[in-house]
């Protein structure tokens, strides 16, 4: 046991293990079992471990010290655990971080800025309260990029490097608190994702490491779950082929950017629940690989360009609760989408909404732009105005009734004469028609 370098128990239903005597493993895979242990100091006497998946397992405790203190570890896998607590700020070099699904907290370390060998980095559902980490922009390994479901906050600042990102072909920052416009400068940096041609077969994944098992060399290849057509699936392998973007469910605001239409490797992108305007990009016409576009939940305006209909592997599309008008395009993938990619837009026509566009009814929003500046409308204005109209001439017959209107030249910086001469009645009627007219 003590030549022992690589150990694979995974799927299986292990609970316990009582010790740990194999100081020399290089891999170990507990995925997928039942363990519950304190992972604190579970393998700190295994000096030499490179790989380690424990995933999807029920671990307890903090963020192992012996391993953020290693000065080279490979590949790290505690996903779907109950770990809690902050991360130490001593990270040297890893190629995969995984810590989705577990109770982590605090900032970000920055030392993981300087694991240039980085390719996986999945942080999702966690507790993390952090702002964007621009500092990780110059990992040019980086692949996976996972942020989701945290509490992370603030603008993404736009950085003007050509080094941003640039092998990045998965980037999740869904489900956080993040607001301004969206990253362009990030975007239009994504250089992975604008390549095609250089994509592998359908078959072949994301590898991270390639380990020595004493009879063969296989390659380690990360797992993650991955939102696509509003379904969240696992993914134990990654696909080369997928390329997905989510901003979803946060607070981006202004308009969309048209260099998205420039990334031709995406397969889903996802703008979803945020604050965007305008109109949709004609250049995302060009995605001609995008099989989901969720748009849905924004304040988008104007018509669905025509250039959608050139996406011929478009199997997913959701722009429902916008401000879209006109009629939806037709033909090739559009025949397919149902009602519910539409709902809410109450200027759209034509197939397959049941209104027919010869006929469109005006569109009805809740509030008009007046209204949301000044808080009411035009309905209170005209009722306000005819009240004054009638208070306005009903008193004006009084006055004219009585026949003495000196009190209106008076109460507007007149003086009171004892005889009314033509002058006073004149001055008095004028003075009337100004109250009248202020009323």
């Amino acid at each position: 046991m003590d030549s022992l370098t690589y150990l694979n128990l995974s799927h299986n239903n292990v609970t316990l293990m009582d010790h740990f005597p194999w100081y020399r493993l290089e891999f170990l895979d507990l995925s997928f079992n039942s363990m519950a242990d304190d992972i604190s100091s579970f393998f700190c006497n295994a000096t030499a471990l490179q790989v380690i998946n424990l995933s999807h397992n029920k671990f307890t405790g903090t963020f192992p010290q012996c391993l953020a203190n290693r000065s080279f570890f490979g590949d790290l896998d505690l996903q779907m655990n109950k770990l809690h607590g902050t991360l130490p700020d001593t990270f040297l070099d890893l190629n995969t971080l995984n810590l989705n699904g577990n109770n982590f907290e605090g900032l970000l370390p920055k030392s993981l800025s300087k694991s240039w060998r980085l390719v996986d980095m999945d942080l999702g559902n966690n507790q993390f309260e952090d702002t964007f980490p621009n500092w990780l922009q110059n990992l040019s390994n980086l692949e996976i990029l996972v942020l989701r479901g945290n509490k992370f906050y603030g603008s993404i600042a736009n950085l003007k490097s050509e080094k941003i990102f640039p092998s990045l072909i998965i980037f999740d920052i869904s489900c956080n608190n993040f607001s301004g416009s969206l990253p362009k400068a990030y975007i239009q940096n994504f250089q992975a994702m604008k390549i095609v041609d250089d994509v592998q077969s359908p078959l072949s994944y994301i590898d991270t490491d390639w380990i020595d098992t004493g009879l063969t060399t296989e390659a380690y290849e990360g797992s993650m779950v991955a939102t696509i057509k509003r379904v969240s699936l696992p993914f134990t392998k990654i696909p080369n082929a997928f390329a997905i973007i989510d901003l979803s469910e946060n607070n981006f605001e202004g308009e969309i950017p048209d260099v998205i239409g420039g990334l031709h490797r995406l397969k889903s992108l996802n703008l979803s629940y945020n604050n965007l305007i305008g109109h949709i990009p004609h250049s995302l016409g060009n995605l001609t690989n995008l099989e989901s576009l969720d748009l849905s939940s924004n304040m988008l305006d104007g018509s669905i360009p025509a250039e959608l209909t050139n996406l011929n592997f478009l199997e997913s599309l959701n722009l429902s609760n916008n401000h879209l008008e006109g009629s939806i395009p037709q033909g090739k993938q559009f025949d397919t989408f149902s009602n519910d990619s539409y709902e809410g837009n109450m200027g759209l026509c034509g197939l397959p909404l049941s209104i027919q566009c010869n006929n469109v009814p005006l569109q009805q929003y809740p509030f008009s732009e007046a209204e949301d500046k000044f808080g009411f409308g035009w309905k209170p204005v005209a009722i306000g105005y005819a009240c004054g109209m009638v208070v306005g001439i009903g008193l004006g017959y009084c006055v004219f009734s009585i026949g003495k209107p000196e009190w209106v030249v008076v109460l507007f910086g007149g003086k009171r004469t004892k005889r009314r001469s033509r002058g006073n009645r004149r001055r008095a009627r004028t003075t009337l028609f100004q109250l009248f007219v202020v009323t």
